[in-house]
């Protein structure tokens, strides 16, 4: 080999380290500046008595911190949970997104050979099933919200043929162009779409909202940037306890709570809009600041749905 060309390989290992060097560099921390005071005060709500909140785990992909968000550990193991969540109300009971459903197996298999390269899940017992195990009556059931239509967030609304399922104009239009994402939720059938609009005013520095049934107990806003039509879904009970349904806004907590976004190449591969994602991030983390009685619950952190109890015979 001559000179010059071990001067070339040289080189070139020396640009391949320096671009490693630069990508692990997008895991580390890096907090987005703070946020200027929220100084709004909470929302009224007057929700009825029987309003009340359940976690329906479906099943976890495991991952690490350093998958998350900045300046995670790689060695800091998690399983990122797939959790749908019924809010009961007297008139008429809400699913928040589905979890894994009991045909996840066929779907995943669909699913493009990198994609099921690089992540390992495990199933547990569907939403429908925990539901029908308990004696839910189905027919309490008004309709399932998405905060956004990505695959492990529908995989379930096709257990539940005769529920309408909410969604934004926008994330309708995503859902037709979303790519493999959203292949499961263009397998429901059309008619099973309800679109609405944020027809309610202000709530929480959100310019408008959606107020299911006007007394504040669930409360949607638009949150897009994770995907076009995302939304947050604030759920408020008749003890004043609320919880803030954050979707994929941040896949931890840490997300809001230490202002890091997700790392490079997840949130370009996952983030429709990047920019986006982070105004929201830093304007939740203004109310969390403002009140941190709120519970967040980002969709795949187990630790926010603790504050929830699983549903059962004596609770449905």
């Amino acid at each position: 080999m001559t000179k010059i060309w071990k001067k070339r390989l040289v080189a070139v290992g020396a640009l391949f380290a320096a671009g490693l060097g630069l990508f692990a560099t997008t895991f580390c921390a890096s907090p987005l500046p703070a946020p200027a005071p929220f100084t709004e005060e909470l929302p009224s709500a007057t929700p009825p008595a029987e309003v009340a909140i359940f976690q329906l785990p479906t099943g976890v992909t495991h991952r690490s911190a350093a998958f998350g968000y900045r300046g995670g550990s790689v060695f800091d193991e998690r399983d990122f949970v797939m959790t749908a969540a019924l809010v009961r109300h007297p008139k008429g009971d809400i699913l928040v997104d589905t979890g894994f459903g009991r045909e996840i197996d066929a779907q995943f298999a669909k699913m493009p050979f990198w994609f099921r390269a690089t992540t390992r899940y495990e199933r547990s017992k569907s939403a429908a099933d925990q539901l029908d195990e308990v004696g839910y009556d189905r027919r309490r059931l008004r309709a399932i919200v998405l905060t956004h239509a990505h695959w492990d967030h529908v995989s379930g609304v096709p257990d539940f043929p005769d529920t309408p399922v909410w969604v934004t104009p926008e994330e309708r239009r995503f859902i037709r162009e979303g790519g493999f994402v959203t292949e499961v939720a263009r397998g429901v059938p059309d008619e099973r779409f309800e679109e609405y609009s944020f027809e309610d005013g202000p709530y929480l520095g959100y310019e408008k909202s959606r107020d299911v049934y006007g007394d504040g107990a669930i409360v949607m806003v638009p949150a897009p940037g994770h995907t076009p039509g995302s939304v947050i879904v604030f759920v408020t009970l008749a003890t004043k306890k609320r919880y803030a349904l954050l979707g994929d806004l941040v896949w931890q907590t840490e997300g809001i709570t230490e202002r890091e976004e997700r790392p490079w190449l997840q949130r370009t591969l996952a983030d429709s809009d990047a920019a986006a994602v982070r105004d929201a991030l830093l304007h939740v983390n203004a109310i969390a600041t403002r009140f941190p009685e709120l519970t967040l619950v980002p969709a795949h952190d187990r630790r926010g749905f603790e504050a929830m109890p699983e549903l059962s015979a004596s609770s449905k």
